[in-house]
């Protein structure tokens, strides 16, 4: 009986989208205002699922409050009110679009997560515009 809980979370980042290695008419032609060199920001939702057997003793497939301490340390403290491009050190050479952000935050929940279980991780980059990641 597999199940899957997921917790929501959120924050608050600014970035811009642009490649280094590209003049500022490419950028501008292929990222358009999210290329603007002073940056621009979003208030990023985050729902993250975690998929497993439930555990006879617990009743829990995860405790909830796990889950929600690994989404704080690895996303919420790491990235809120940051600068992706510049406070986010896996951002130094990634551009942070919606589609890396999810992938990184993907890789470091991935880490404290048991292998037994599988993980999604959804961003709404906006209310409309969002991404998903299940894993290579």
């Amino acid at each position: 009986m597999r199940v899957t809980i997921s917790r929501k979370a959120h924050f608050n980042a600014a970035h811009r989208l642009y490649r280094k290695d590209w003049t500022f008419e490419q950028n501008d032609a292929v990222f358009g205002k999210c290329n603007n060199p002073n940056f621009h920001g979003h208030n990023y939702e985050l729902i993250v699922s975690v998929t497993g057997e439930i555990d006879p003793e617990t009743g829990y497939v995860i405790d909830a409050k796990i889950l929600a301490d690994i989404i704080k340390e690895e996303v919420e403290d790491a990235f809120d009110h940051k600068n992706l491009n510049l406070d986010v050190a896996e951002f130094e050479n990634l551009n942070p679009t919606a589609e890396n952000i999810v992938v990184v935050i993907w890789n470091k929940i991935r880490k404290r997560i048991e292998s037994k279980f599988d993980l999604e991780v959804v961003l709404y980059e906006t209310p409309r515009n969002f991404v998903t990641y299940k894993g290579e």
